[in-house]
């Protein structure tokens, strides 16, 4: 199939499909005029790329094990398991520095809240 059908078929940009090949992900065979050909397999594999690009994977980490889990079930794949790992340490990283920046908003809030009480208070006097 050609590149504009594999789109189509996933709804994936053509452009992401280029990139995807760009980084090693899909691996079409290219015609005499240059154009691509992908298998009837790409399709699943486009829906891979993105149910762990949409789990917030990077391109170079799937890559690292996308083809043992199309040849396998994730489970048989010991590459998978450190990378999800170290994903879920990113998100809480992330988690710890929005609380924190969180408390901090709400530390200014209650200073601009009291600035605000202390000012009324002294005009009333």
């Amino acid at each position: 199939m050609k590149i504009g059908e594999l789109a189509a078929r996933t709804g994936v940009s053509i452009r992401s499909l280029r990139y995807y090949e760009q980084q090693g992900l899909l691996t079409p065979v290219r015609n005499e005029n240059g154009y691509r050909e992908y298998s009837v397999l790409a399709e699943e594999q486009v829906r891979t790329i993105q149910l762990y690009l949409n789990l917030g994977l990077t391109t170079e980490q799937i890559a690292g094990f996308l083809h043992c889990v199309l040849k396998n079930k994730e489970a048989f794949c010991a590459e998978v398991f450190p990378i999800f790992r170290q994903k879920i340490a990113e998100i809480e990283a992330q988690i710890h520095q929005l609380n924190h920046i969180k408390m901090n908003l709400e530390e200014r809030m209650q200073s601009i809240l009291d600035e605000r009480e202390s000012e009324e208070a002294e005009e009333c006097k």
